[in-house]
């Protein structure tokens, strides 16, 4: 095999690059994520910090008010010792001021300087807890907090290593959530393959209007999940939805206000959208390799004297192996990342029953904004992915490539 020079790598360069910036940089930057404690709404934690940094910003806005709602009691100071301390404080705030003059954001910190910091904040803490003790402060509330923050303006290292992943195999909801996500994988894929294969037996059929038929099954694949889910939802709501006051005249569901409020009907309801928004693709899939068995193989079985069901499980299912393989694979992978379906009908709920590894991930990073334990959800799934495929590829056989 001839390598590749230079002007070919050219060529390969371009999309290299795109790979490298919309598929493998998203994966790298969760992935580094998963090393820190990182989240949004904590200030301390708002960034990656492998070593101690200091919130320069931060300090200069508390020094600031510090010194003004000190300023502002003064009047209510009545001891001279205790109005020298308050001027001393200040002077040190302001002297602390200008040698971060002019830095904003989060920067490093030498030890002296941190020192410094945390010397300050102890002074800052024992002066206004002692005047908070003698005299009605205006800003008696305000002043503790605020002192805080002076501290709070250094920042700890938020790496962790290793720990966060420790976290998933003790997080009880992350259990119910990979229960949740490989039932209705499970069961979705399974009801899909099925009434997809029937489906696409149908369509494979020369019959009138053959063109009609196939782009109108279609269509519920093509409508957006997240369309098809809100149209569900109306379709099972109890007050006014058909489907659900269907259930409850066949006796499925005691109430049609309670299939999308217990844990089963609302988890049933999910996989019942996933299927009839789902089946279509997985018969297209199938479809495609139906049309790839000679009919001379089925006219030969015809005259050794076999029958359509012999002639099926003898000849249709073993050449169509390749495509079932390919589907189920695509669907799987699918539907275990599933997401939008789940977050517009259900939300998770009731109670975390439909709440899916996807669900869980989205609710930690976004809702919490715990991007780190979040980031490390996200990589669970994607190690589960991964051993899905592989299984798929070496217990279902073969070379997805081949047709055999």
């Amino acid at each position: 095999m001839q390598k590749m020079g230079f002007k070919g790598w050219l060529f390969v360069l371009p999309t290299l690059l795109i790979i490298g910036i919309f598929s493998l940089w998203p994966v790298i930057q969760s992935f580094t994520y998963t090393f820190f404690d990182y989240r949004l709404n904590d200030q301390q934690k708002a960034g990656l910090y492998v070593s101690e940094r200091f919130n320069a910003s931060l300090f200069n806005e508390t020094q600031m008010y510090v010194s003004m709602f000190l300023e502002e009691d003064l009047a209510n100071i009545k001891s001279e010792e205790d109005l020298n301390q308050v001027t001393q404080l200040k002077k040190d705030l302001m002297a602390a001021d200008k040698q971060f003059n002019g830095q904003k954001g989060v920067i490093k910190i030498s030890k002296q300087e941190k020192s410094k910091i945390e010397h300050l904040h102890k002074s800052a803490k024992e002066l206004v807890h002692s005047l908070n003790s003698k005299y009605e402060l205006i800003h008696k509330d305000d002043l503790p907090a605020l002192v805080d923050d002076l501290q709070n303006s250094v920042i700890p290292s938020n790496f962790i290593g290793l720990k966060g992943y420790k976290q998933v195999f003790t997080d009880n909801r992350i259990g119910i959530a990979l229960r949740n996500t490989f039932s209705f994988t499970v069961l979705s894929v399974f009801f899909e393959l099925v009434l997809g294969l029937g489906l696409a037996l149908v369509l494979n059929k020369a019959m009138f209007g053959q063109g009609i038929v196939r782009t109108a099954s279609l269509i519920p694949w093509a409508i957006p999940t997240a369309v098809a889910a809100l149209m569900w939802s109306y379709l099972f709501n109890g007050s006014s939805g058909i489907v659900a006051h269907f259930f409850e005249a066949a006796g499925l569901v005691d109430k049609s206000q309670n299939l999308l409020l217990s844990g089963p009907g609302a988890f049933a309801s999910t996989i019942l959208a996933d299927v009839w928004k789902t089946t279509p693709y997985m018969a297209l899939l199938l479809l495609a390799g139906l049309q790839n068995i000679s009919h001379s193989l089925y006219e030969a079985a015809s005259i050794d004297g076999a029958g359509k069901v012999k002639s099926f499980f003898k000849i249709t299912l073993p050449l169509l192996k390749p495509s079932i393989l390919v589907a189920l694979l695509f669907r799987t992978l699918d539907a275990f990342r599933v997401f939008d379906l789940i977050y517009v009908l259900t939300g998770g709920g009731p109670g975390g029953e439909t709440e899916t590894l996807s669900i869980y991930a989205y609710k930690v990073m976004f809702a919490q904004t715990n991007f780190g334990y979040g980031s490390i959800i996200v990589m669970f799934m994607f190690v589960c992915v991964a051993i899905i495929a592989i299984l798929f590829v070496k217990f279902l056989g073969a070379n997805l490539m081949e047709k055999n």
